[in-house]
């Protein structure tokens, strides 16, 4: 379903935590950001400061690495339950290395997590995510969350299958940006690096 009262959706994971920085995956785990993440947070401000940006709505993901990059970026978001970081389950702390061993074909994307989230129930989250935005009659969407979550909801913005995700690489502290190429939904900017 095209969700066009939207216009763009800006997306920004989070600046670095020491478990991004050693690669473990993170979901429930509510750990805070680095100084190096803080800096990163810090360039975002800027960045948003000296650009022309108007957003109708800013969220964050619940969780403190998120709601942290946001208020030192310079916003006041709103929280929403489903920019939640894709539930790892048994897998939570685990780097991808260490989850090979056990499972050498496995990426979140194609396989979900064990006692965790599956591929269906991350794709339900983010629909419901931007029919609440389109509910809202927003336009211009911002939005902090996390790596997996906003790759998944970048493949459902676009109408693809999650397994797109593993095409999809997003470092700490990048922006990105959703809207659309005429009538289509489109990836305008990827993976944007400030600092």
């Amino acid at each position: 379903m095209k969700h066009e009262k939207i216009r763009s959706i800006t997306m920004v994971r989070h600046g670095e935590t020491e478990w991004s920085k050693s690669g473990q995956h993170t979901s429930s785990t509510d750990i805070d950001l680095t100084e190096e993440g803080r800096e990163q947070a810090k360039a975002l401000w800027t960045h948003f400061a000296e650009g022309e940006h108007h957003f109708d709505g800013i969220y964050t993901s619940p969780l403190r690495r998120a709601r942290h990059t946001a208020v030192l970026a310079g916003f006041a978001p709103e929280a929403h339950e489903a920019l939640y970081e894709w539930r790892y389950g048994r897998y939570e702390g685990k780097t991808t290395p260490e989850i090979h061993q056990e499972n050498p074909d496995w990426t979140i994307f194609r396989c979900g997590a064990p006692e965790g989230e599956n591929g269906e129930q991350v794709q339900e989250r983010c629909r419901q995510l931007l029919q609440d935005w389109e509910d809202a009659g927003h336009e211009h969407v911002l939005c902090f969350a996390h790596g997996h979550i906003l790759r998944a909801l970048a493949c459902c913005w676009l109408g693809l299958g999650l397994e797109f995700g593993d095409h999809l690489h997003l470092d700490a502290a990048s922006i990105s940006r959703l809207g659309w190429e005429h009538t289509s939904p489109a990836i305008v900017l990827w993976n944007q690096r400030l600092a």
